[in-house]
């Protein structure tokens, strides 16, 4: 709660400071920045109500049986994969995490479903390929998506971490 009213003052000076020296490049990146609020607007929407109705469907025991701590390599492999095929922004992806880990998910699960949706895009596999090719898309996603196993196995063996 502090840090959060902490950086909102750091913006706000900094907004102060940045009016005082270019009024105009000032309203200009306010008006960039509303516009690009706008647009990601109705995507920020959707997402937000279909993470709560899947966590309000979702109960804990749910949760913890599918992808818990007991859930084994099948909880990180199902995690990995739904994390590899969905296409959720990062600022929506790691407060769902939280709520999965509220909600009694295993760090491991949790581990390879963020780390798989940050660096495994089967849903852009199409624009990939045509930039990149099929050969180099498709091994930069395998390689990508047993990263993202050995990340969320690395997380597991450090307890401390959490």
């Amino acid at each position: 709660m502090v840090s959060n009213l902490i950086l909102y003052a750091v913006a706000i000076i900094f907004l102060i400071y940045s009016y005082l020296k270019d009024k105009k490049k000032t309203k200009q990146a306010l008006t960039k920045g509303y516009k690009s609020f706008i647009n990601i607007l109705p995507e920020f929407l959707t997402i937000i109500l279909l993470i709560g109705m899947v966590l309000s469907i979702l109960n804990p025991q749910i949760v913890s049986s599918l992808i818990g701590t007991s859930s084994g390599i099948w909880g990180i492999l199902s995690s990995s994969i739904i994390g590899a095929i969905t296409l959720i922004p990062g600022f929506i992806a790691f407060p769902l995490a939280k709520n999965l880990l509220d909600y009694g998910a295993g760090i491991v699960p949790i581990a390879a479903f963020v780390s798989s949706l940050m660096m495994v895009g089967v849903v852009t596999i199409p624009l990939e390929k045509k930039y990149f090719g099929s050969k180099l898309t498709y091994i930069r996603n395998a390689l990508a998506f047993v990263f993202s196993i050995v990340i969320a196995l690395v997380m597991g063996a450090m307890p401390w971490i959490y």
